[in-house]
């Protein structure tokens, strides 16, 4: 599976960006994608997932502010982000897991934003 991500950017305080996640190769097993962040200096979290019977989960810190979406017949995510606060700054990755398969990364996607 190949992920490509785009749609990060500069961006000032309480403003919006969204983040899209295209996804080709083997994706027909993909049961799940979802977003990650690493801000510098500090290790990879998790942000938001989406499973392909549509169930979502949320970081705390970005729910209600951020919203993921999926459209599985074009095989993309997105991350809609939405009252963007500085601590968000990070360089945004996506992720797909298949069962029985080492899970496939994206190069990432930096997101700024300036206070």
């Amino acid at each position: 599976v190949q992920l490509v991500e785009s749609g990060g950017g500069l961006v000032q305080a309480g403003g919006s960006l969204r983040l899209s996640c295209s996804a080709s190769g083997s994706i027909r097993r993909i049961n799940r994608m979802g977003w990650y962040r690493q801000a510098p200096g500090k290790e990879r979290e998790w942000v938001a997932d989406i499973t392909v019977d549509g169930i979502i989960r949320y970081r705390g810190s970005v729910k209600g502010r951020f919203t993921i979406s999926r459209d599985n017949a074009n095989n993309m995510v997105y991350l809609q982000m939405n009252s963007l606060e500085p601590e968000d700054t990070a360089v945004y990755y996506c992720k797909a897991w298949q069962p029985y398969q080492p899970d496939s990364w994206g190069q990432g996607t930096l997101v700024t934003v300036s206070s």
